[in-house]
């Protein structure tokens, strides 16, 4: 079942790098995803946000979810940092290499894939995975690890940048709306659930418009081998060990790694590019891990115990 959906997932991420090569030229191509990905990471993204997180269930399972994806963001650092020990770069490739092992494209690649290989079911556990964990990890420690190896003149503290990012508020909101048992109306759950049905199809699209096909070079392999290992097999399998050691039902189990088997995110493009990091090699993580788990994503399907 995962080879028909990553070829369809293929398809609309292909969709998204022809219009950013073929798209209007009285527009920027850049200005296109921009447009997409500020209306997803803006409106579309935090209505789903809110709609499934106002109905799932939060208890005890929802902290293991945090702490299995802390977990593989802690693995995919230090099997990094150990890696950098003994590899000759320089300190905006090191950042780079770091941002690029540690988080996943959870959200971005994870969350469509997911919906149609599980159902839908399972939006609720990978928003969780990556909105108690990595997003906001990511605009912490994420940006001072980016600081600490690259350079920037504007000294911005990472809580103020985590306050200005609306799934974080929307997923804040929904919470509190959850505990204190506020019921869901049937019609702003309409609403909420058209805006979330555009998140599937123009994620995908912002991703391939995202992809920098010409950043792959020869010349980044060697340093790129240790980001696709790490990030496609190593986290996920820490994950999956870290789940029966804590132990957490077989459907929360294998979605959190598989979620942890996504390749490496395309935001921190942004920080690389900000904090004056490698960006043209992290670049060329995201896009050779996003080709490899073309081939490890259905690999821990058929390992996973799926029901």
């Amino acid at each position: 079942m995962m080879f028909p959906v990553l070829a369809q997932m293929a398809l609309l991420i292909a969709a998204g790098t022809l219009w950013q090569r073929l798209a209007p030229s009285h527009i920027p191509a850049i200005a296109h995803r921009r447009a997409l990905t500020d209306l997803v990471f803006y409106i579309l993204l935090p209505a789903m946000v809110i709609d499934v997180i106002w109905a799932a269930p939060l208890d005890s399972n929802s902290l293991r979810i945090s702490l299995l994806a802390m977990t593989g963001l802690a693995f995919g650092a230090l099997a990094m940092w150990l890696v950098l020990r003994f590899t000759t770069t320089t300190s905006a490739q090191k950042g780079a290499l770091l941002l690029a092992a540690t988080f996943p494209n959870a959200t971005y690649l994870g969350l469509p894939v997911l919906d149609q290989v599980l159902g839908s079911w399972s939006n609720a556990i990978i928003l969780q995975y990556d909105l108690f964990a990595c997003t906001p990890i990511l605009m912490t420690l994420g940006i001072l690890m980016a600081r600490h190896y690259g350079q920037q003149e504007s000294q911005e503290h990472p809580l103020r940048a985590l306050l200005r990012i609306p799934p974080l508020w929307a997923v804040t909101i929904a919470i509190v709306l959850n505990l204190t048992d506020v019921a869901r109306p049937a019609i702003i759950h309409s609403a909420l659930a058209t805006l979330a049905g555009g998140v599937v199809p123009l994620m995908l699209i912002a991703l391939g418009m995202s992809i920098r096909w010409e950043s792959l070079r020869v010349r980044f392999l060697p340093l790129l081998a240790p980001v696709v290992a790490i990030t496609l097999l190593v986290v996920p399998a820490m994950v999956w060990l870290s789940s029966y050691l804590i132990g957490v039902p077989q459907d929360i189990m294998v979605t959190v790694v598989l979620s942890a088997a996504m390749p490496t995110m395309v935001f921190g493009i942004v920080i690389c590019e900000r904090y004056q990091l490698d960006s043209a090699l992290y670049a060329a993580g995201v896009t050779l891990t996003t080709l490899c788990c073309m081939v490890t994503l259905p690999l821990w399907f058929q390992l996973l115990p799926v029901s």
